[in-house]
């Protein structure tokens, strides 16, 4: 059982999206969340507006929590690996960036990053579905 509500809220974040939809296009959905909540944060803090930045921020590292703590490492292996390495460095950057100066370039780089992930599942996620790969579920839900 999980005693941290907020990885709690991120483990259902991303049970609830894979439930309602396939897992690939459920980890473009919810990076596209990622990417939008991060967006909010961010003009929310240039607005001054620090608590509920703060608020939006926690929404985003909520999202990538709960993506990294469904990876499949036994099907992953090394892919899964890099992809919880890669979700909590995004996460950390988030994190560290949040209200500092640099903040402004700092979350755009986040997001540029988030985007092109994004971007990659959906094309997995278009290979998959017309048949010009193997489905690959390795980083799935446990």
């Amino acid at each position: 059982m999980m005693h941290n509500p907020m990885a709690y809220m991120a483990n259902q974040a991303y049970r609830g999206a894979a439930t309602t939809v396939p897992p690939l296009k459920a980890v473009s959905m919810l990076l596209g969340g990622a990417i939008t909540f991060l967006q909010k944060s961010l003009a929310a803090q240039e607005a001054r507006r620090f608590e509920e930045g703060h608020e939006q921020l926690m929404k985003a590292t909520a999202i990538l929590r709960g993506l990294s703590h469904n990876l499949d490492f036994t099907k992953g292996g090394a892919v899964a690996e890099r992809l919880f390495q890669t979700y909590h460095a995004l996460l950390m950057a988030s994190l560290k960036a949040f209200g500092r100066p640099h903040a402004r370039d700092s979350f755009r780089r986040i997001i540029a990053a988030l985007t092109e992930l994004r971007e990659a599942w959906e094309h997995v996620d278009t290979a998959v579905r017309t048949g010009k790969a193997a489905p690959a579920d390795s980083a799935g839900k446990r």
